[in-house]
């Protein structure tokens, strides 16, 4: 069912490559990968789940204030940033093993998700990198996807970060969506 919704959502976009983007997601991990190894949606499907979370979110956040009277995002970008803001992390995990007790106190061996970051390009460039080979993106598009981040981003880049929220809100508040999913929505080991 969120395989469907997130294909379906994607072909509504009439961009030129639009076919081969999802021809080329359909070919990695996307729909199984977890959205993180230890946080949230850290489980099968998990970053299926948080990207189209982060979809609706965004999308009831535009229509309020102060947003609705700052952003004039179409429904296209709207899609596009948020089910592909984490398009970095297909083909990202691993699965790894490690020893642990059970409730007998037998040692067993116990999967867990790892990260094999084999495109060591940062996170949302390399999500706007990997978008780009595929179909063209606004401006506005590149920036929301690039600082989605917010300030997880290493402190020297704040002033960056801060001039790029002042230009593009979309980007704060796909932050702020990104934020909402994880933390309030979201949860560990389902």
């Amino acid at each position: 069912m969120m395989k469907e919704e997130f294909i379906e959502l994607l072909k509504s976009i009439n961009r030129t490559g639009m076919d081969k983007l999802i021809a080329y997601i359909e070919k990695t991990d996307f729909f199984k990968a977890p959205a993180s190894t230890r946080f949230h949606g850290n489980y099968e499907g998990g970053l299926l789940e948080h990207s189209l979370n982060v979809y609706h979110l965004l999308k009831e956040k535009l229509s309020h204030k102060p947003y609705f009277d700052m952003v004039k995002a179409s429904d296209e970008t709207i899609i596009l940033i948020t089910l592909l803001h984490d398009l970095c992390k297909a083909n990202f995990y691993t699965v790894d093993y490690r020893n642990k007790k059970n409730e007998d106190g037998v040692w067993v061996k116990e999967p867990y998700y790892t990260v094999n970051d084999t495109i060591p390009y940062g996170h949302g460039e390399k999500s706007v990198m990997m978008i780009s080979k595929f179909i063209d993106l606004t401006l506005e598009e590149m920036y929301a996807i690039r600082w989605h981040m917010g300030f997880t981003e290493p402190k020297e880049l704040y002033n960056t970060l801060s001039n790029a929220y002042e230009k593009y809100p979309l980007a704060l508040a796909l932050h702020e969506a990104d934020l909402e999913a994880t933390y309030l929505i979201e949860s560990r080991n389902k």
